[in-house]
């Protein structure tokens, strides 16, 4: 299964973002390519403890979160589409996309050395760096599905 901590998958998405452009439109959902890709950088701040956050699993998450992850991280099906975005919805619909791309690169390349011992999903609580691994990769190759990349 793929991970963001395979440096192979890094460098696979790494490429798929360079291919993004205006030209690039959503196939699926609401974003437009600024928002997703503001959403995957935000995202990836909360996932490697970049900002200030609050972990804490919410209660649906405690009744039903590990068997969601459980049967998301057990093979390479991708995300279904047209997943809620919860807080990370983007409400500005334009801005730098070139810059957010490029903070997006890094922060991927900084998977290289992830250590977040405080990290709880909001829904799947505590994960295994394996399970945060495949929900990564997961999750990002979901935004550059949805726009064709």
């Amino acid at each position: 299964m793929k991970t963001i901590f395979d440096s192979n998958v890094r460098e696979e998405l790494i490429s798929r973002i360079d291919t993004l452009s205006q030209k690039n439109t959503a196939q699926w959902g609401k974003m437009n390519l600024y928002q997703m890709v503001k959403h995957c950088t935000v995202w990836n701040d909360w996932m490697l403890g970049s900002s200030h956050y609050t972990y804490k699993q919410d209660f649906l998450g405690k009744l039903f979160g590990k068997m969601v992850l459980k049967g998301m991280v057990k093979d390479d099906k991708p995300m279904s589409r047209n997943s809620p975005a919860g807080s990370f919805a983007i409400k500005e619909s334009s801005g730098d996309t070139e810059a957010l791309k490029k903070k997006w690169k890094e922060q991927i390349a900084s998977y290289v050395n992830y250590t977040n011992p405080n990290f709880i999903h909001d829904f799947f609580g505590k994960m295994t760096k394996e399970e945060i691994g495949i929900f990564v990769y997961k999750h990002m190759d979901h935004h550059l599905r949805q726009f064709n990349a």
